[in-house]
């Protein structure tokens, strides 16, 4: 029988400083599992994003110094609008921390480092912790409007369905 909670919902965002974002969540599952969701494309692509969103481009090189790139679909407007993120790995090891940088192609002078960590308890139940420090208060406040809040709530949700289903399940 799978021990499993419903988290969902339940990621905490807190702002440690003027220019930090940090968001804490736990997961029924292993540190292992949910570093591959969080650097495999095809898992970042059931998981990550707003509802709305559709993907264009999900390209990951998961090792130091590789680059990523996120193009996503935004409905909205005349037909919607295409928004971009780039990002380069600064330090991984895996299953435990992932350090990158951060810009949505849209404000290229706001990169932000995103410090992603992995503790896994002996119950098999494992914190995220993700640090987000921008440059300049602004970009940070910037973030925050953006509705991130809320896309992270249903990212943070698809994320748990996805490593805790059970093997060879939807």
């Amino acid at each position: 029988m799978n021990s499993h909670h419903d988290r969902h919902g339940t990621a905490v965002l807190t702002l440690p400083s003027d220019r930090g974002i940090r968001i804490t969540r736990r997961f029924d599952a292993p540190a292992a599992a949910l570093f591959r969701a969080w650097t495999t494309p095809g898992s970042v692509r059931r998981w990550w994003g707003f509802p709305s969103s559709s993907w264009r481009v999900c390209e990951i090189d998961a090792r130091e110094g590789g680059t990523w790139r996120y193009v996503t679909h935004e409905q909205g407007g005349s037909g919607g609008f295409d928004v971009a993120f780039p990002r380069r790995v600064r330090e991984i090891r895996p299953p435990h921390l992932l350090v990158t940088t951060e810009v949505y192609e849209g404000m290229p002078d706001a990169e932000a480092v995103n410090t992603l960590r992995f503790e896994e308890d002996a119950g098999g139940v494992t914190t995220l912790t993700l640090d987000v420090a921008h440059q300049e208060p602004a970009h940070r406040d910037a973030q925050i409007a953006s509705g991130m809040e809320s896309g992270m709530q249903v990212s943070m949700d698809r994320l748990e369905d996805l490593v805790t289903a059970p093997p060879g399940g939807a």
